[in-house]
């Protein structure tokens, strides 16, 4: 599975976005309103407005904070970070088995991610299936813990059955739109890194990087 798991966010940024999501006690709604057609048949959330404030100013530190992490770009290639939101699921609340729209008024969705803003310890059930089509993965993260994934995978929340679950989810649009070849890149950049940290500059190193540039040049939109 193509996917990438990485701790975003410190304790003190955790602390500061779940001090500002408590003040917002009335914006919050039905999170059926942001699915398709499809996916609200399914749906059963609470999502912080968009438009709010507080979803607006935590949205653009998250979206900071993602681009400033040099693994997650690397893996990601980020063009364009959007749709950014916080939702909650308490007892009894899940999302059913659906797929992400390919296109939002917001950009493509290339890659979609899911930021726990809630230690997996402090709540049941609740796991993030990820599907492919030979297999099945689960996933509950600790605070402040990012996974990143392919958009074309079927996936859902399973049903919290004790507890709260609070994260942010939101989407991507890489310049390099295949996964297949965003790994391919991702393995070579690597590479090269861990080969400049090991042993300095060389000029077999340059003609990699100039490659791996080259590569990206083709492979991107």
């Amino acid at each position: 599975m193509n996917y990438l798991t990485h701790q975003l966010l410190n304790a003190e940024e955790i602390n500061f976005i779940e001090k500002e999501l408590e003040k917002e006690s009335q914006g919050w709604e039905d999170g059926k309103k942001t699915a398709g057609s499809h996916a609200s048949i399914v749906k059963n959330n609470l999502q912080l407005k968009r438009t709010s404030d507080i979803s607006k100013k935590l949205s653009l530190l998250v979206k900071q904070k993602i681009l400033n992490n040099d693994l997650i770009k690397s893996f990601a290639l980020p063009k364009t970070i959007h749709g950014i939101m916080f939702t909650k699921s308490s007892k009894n609340m899940h999302y059913g088995r659906h797929i992400d729209n390919p296109y939002m008024s917001s950009g493509r969705s290339d890659l979609s991610f899911t930021l726990s803003l809630t230690n997996k310890d402090f709540y049941e059930g609740g796991e993030l299936i990820i599907e492919t089509m030979n297999s099945e993965e689960k996933f509950k993260l600790n605070a402040g813990e990012i996974i990143l994934y392919p958009s074309s995978y079927l996936h859902s929340v399973s049903e919290v059955n004790n507890g709260e679950r609070l994260v942010c989810v939101g989407w991507i649009e890489s310049y390099v739109k295949s996964s297949e070849k965003r790994e391919y890149l991702f393995d070579l950049d690597a590479g090269a890194r861990n080969l400049l940290a090991k042993h300095g500059r060389s000029d077999e190193l340059d003609l990699i990087f100039k490659s791996y540039s080259n590569l990206l040049r083709v492979m991107g939109d």
